[in-house]
């Protein structure tokens, strides 16, 4: 409730808030969250390692996508370079006579990543079970 003070003839309402019950809810919680931040244990996520296959697969087709979001396909040593749609197309036609096939995708450091989800994308409505990103080790 508002204070009143009365000054010569007239009487004003003093209108401040009090801060005061806003800083004591602002220090239980600090506590709070001090008293509880050791308490709660980090939680483990479980990555899969190198070398758990089940096998090797049969063969390998590598997708290129150069610096202009060109598309190349390499299969066994045969070079070719299709758009998106022809790409799923050559990997399905590629995967049939084969058991096992993994398709690994390369880009350039400076290509978007809308680029390498779109083909990543593509290769799954395809049918591509076993897709991988290829990267460059640091030395």
């Amino acid at each position: 409730m508002p204070s009143v003070r009365s000054r010569g003839r007239g009487r004003r309402t003093i209108s401040e808030i009090n801060m005061v019950p806003f800083i004591d809810v602002m220090l239980v919680l600090l506590i709070i969250f001090m008293v509880t931040a050791p308490l709660i244990t980090p939680s483990l996520i479980d990555l899969p390692s190198v070398g758990k296959a089940a096998r090797q697969p049969d063969q390998f087709i590598q997708i290129s996508i150069a610096k202009d979001e060109s598309l190349e396909v390499k299969i066994k040593e045969a070079t070719t370079r299709l758009n998106l749609a022809g790409v799923a197309a050559a990997v399905r036609q590629a995967q049939q006579g084969q058991a096992s096939t993994a398709v690994v995708i390369s880009a350039d450091r400076n290509v978007k990543y809308e680029t390498v989800v779109k083909v990543m994308d593509t290769l799954q409505r395809a049918g591509v079970q076993r897709v991988g990103l290829s990267v460059q080790l640091a030395n």
